[in-house]
């Protein structure tokens, strides 16, 4: 069965996001905070991933999956697995030959810390950080062609930190934000615990960019994954006016 496209709106909710009364703010967090409260004001509604139906997959030079790390000087901070699919229905992904206005769902897994699979992400003896707290993962560059669909795992948010876990999506400067709060008395994300995100654009990949980034353990980490191809004038919801 197909399932028509999920339309979402923007909806104004103030929301707060804090650390522990024992963590005082690093700097990224502080100047974080400044820019990213208004963000929060206009929350985008999350749907669940097990709710989406997706065709079949690109094919790139990887092949279905891309497999990288997101990492600083400091070392890797988390083990990423992304992919783009058609909608339902579709047996072959190929922008070169789908239909006008085919939407493309940008899905992500991301595994704080390492997937801890010796032939894949990190891999087999790399340099991976204990990640005890994952705050965020999130866009460095604008979502091109952003519809307003987006969302995440919310099975895997409840297995990885419980039943008080929360991820609020909020756009920064066109860039999709996921932050992660494990509630009062939650669990943390934290090492090896996947959690997927997704969203969908009008634009297909151009191939893998450094647009993605975690926030954990005080600190931001950044990789590369499948990116939307240049496209002047197409669209970015979360570029609309909030209702």
């Amino acid at each position: 069965m197909t399932k028509t496209p999920v339309a979402l709106s923007f909806a104004l909710v103030l929301a707060a996001c804090g650390s522990g009364a024992d963590d005082p703010p690093t700097d990224l967090e502080t100047a974080a905070s400044d820019g990213e409260a208004e963000a929060l004001a206009r929350n985008i509604e999350a749907v669940d991933f097990l709710d989406l139906e997706l065709g079949a997959k690109i094919v790139g030079p990887q092949g279905t999956e891309v497999e990288t790390a997101l990492s600083n000087p400091e070392g890797n901070f988390a083990d990423m697995r992304s992919y783009v699919a058609c909608p339902s229905g579709m047996t072959e992904c190929d922008p070169a030959t789908a239909p006008e206005g085919t939407v493309y769902t940008y899905v992500h897994v991301v595994y704080p810390g390492e997937d801890n699979e010796p032939d894949s992400g990190s891999g087999e003896g790399a340099d991976s950080s204990d990640v005890e707290r994952a705050t965020a993962f999130r866009m460095t560059r604008p979502a091109t062609g952003f519809t307003g669909a987006v969302g995440y795992s919310k099975d895997e948010a409840m297995a990885a930190i419980g039943a008080k876990a929360d991820v609020v999506v909020t756009c920064d400067d066109g860039a999709l934000v996921w932050t992660v709060s494990a509630g009062d008395g939650g669990d943390q994300w934290e090492q090896a615990e996947p959690l997927t995100f997704w969203w969908q654009s009008t634009v297909p990949p151009a191939g893998p960019a450094p647009a993605y980034a975690i926030n954990a353990n005080y600190t931001r980490a950044t990789g590369a994954g499948p990116y939307p191809g240049d496209a002047p004038g197409a669209a970015n919801a979360c570029n609309a006016p909030a209702l």
